[in-house]
């Protein structure tokens, strides 16, 4: 069997293993391999998880990993690997710096290192540092021959020929001069947007609220602001939205909603708000937990002129008949495995190095 076809089927034990626990109890299948060893360990793994950061929930943990079994199927990896030539004729070492805002947010520059045949180092965020080596160890053992080529460490990377880092604007400008002469992804900020017409469906915003909730917003695929025509009336997207009201339970975003609240209180600016989430008028894309940043728009082309000036900065765009390369409503968390952070190639990229 050759690599490609040898890598499907691995990750399709894995997604399958993966799906065991996206329930709100998990569920042990007699149909996944391995279980005797490894479904007792990540149950383990989970609680660790989320007794280590508390923005990782059972619910969003649950929720990522539900995503992962979703597309970690046989026809969406055959799809999204059929424009490649894989694995790679020149085999190299993969320095992988992952990010930690969401559960297994590094996990897909993880698989398509694999499924380009190089070897990897993973450095992991200390605040997502359970899950993904538990995965591996359990993807090793379908695979043996793949424990070489996998290492973490917590250490300074050395040995490497290329690596995909991915951090906060700060972080980038320090991995930008320090892999200045590697070959190299280097991801900055990017937040998410979505356009508003007043014409949306209650169900429209619905699904809108998450996209900005899920994983407390803090993905890049979070939508952190809105765009809405003059006069627009937040009466439905306060009502529509409601249903993540259950959100304040979680004290860290409570706490997050008091904090920012009395600093806007303090600076006298002016809020639209509803117990649970702020509105605040601000040209920035960057909002603070619990808050939403919004700015008004007078016609659809100045829009996507300042859109497309600000591209950098956006990694969705969420709309309804607005741009080709927009989201669907509540769709932003689904990214299929072809949609690519910064619209950058990553498999294309490791296959050229």
């Amino acid at each position: 069997m050759n690599h490609k076809k040898i890598i499907i089927q691995s990750l399709i034990r894995l997604g399958a293993f993966m799906a065991q626990f996206t329930g709100s109890t998990p569920e042990k299948s007699e149909k996944v391999p391995h279980n005797d060893v490894f479904f007792d360990g990540f149950k383990q793994q989970l609680k660790l998880a989320n007794k280590h950061n508390g923005w990782f929930t059972k619910a969003n943990l649950s929720y990522a990993l539900e995503q992962w079994a979703e597309v970690l199927q046989n026809a969406s990896l055959e799809l999204w690997l059929a424009p490649y030539h894989i694995p790679t004729k020149n085999p190299k070492t993969i320095a992988i710096i992952m990010a930690g805002n969401i559960p297994l947010v590094g996990f897909h520059d993880f698989i398509s290192a694999l499924v380009s045949g190089h070897s990897i180092i993973v450095k992991q965020s200390s605040n997502d540092c359970h899950l993904l080596p538990y995965l591996v160890a359990y993807l090793t053992h379908l695979e043996p021959h793949l424990k070489s080529k996998i290492k973490f460490t917590k250490e300074k990377l050395q040995d490497f020929d290329a690596v995909i880092a991915t951090g906060s604007d700060n972080t980038a400008r320090y991995f930008e001069a320090y892999f200045k002469n590697k070959p190299s992804i280097i991801r900055k900020n990017r937040n998410s947007i979505a356009i508003l017409t007043g014409m949306e469906s209650e169900a429209d915003l619905k699904s809108l609220a998450e996209d900005i909730f899920r994983y407390y917003g803090l993905g890049c695929r979070s939508v952190s602001k809105l765009f809405v025509p003059k006069d627009y009336d937040f009466d439905m997207f306060f009502k529509a939205v409601y249903d993540w009201h259950f959100i304040m339970k979680s004290t860290k975003y409570a706490n997050n909603y008091d904090y920012n609240k009395a600093v806007y209180l303090m600076s006298e600016y002016d809020l639209i708000e509803n117990g649970f989430l702020m509105l605040k008028e601000d040209t920035n894309y960057a909002s603070p937990i619990a808050t939403l940043f919004y700015e008004f728009y007078e016609d659809s082309e100045s829009l996507k002129l300042r859109i497309k000036a600000d591209a950098s900065q956006i990694q969705c765009l969420v709309s309804k008949n607005f741009s080709e390369n927009e989201v669907i409503f509540g769709a932003t968390q689904l990214p299929k495995l072809s949609d690519y952070a910064d619209g950058i190639d990553t498999v294309d990229f490791l296959l050229k190095i």
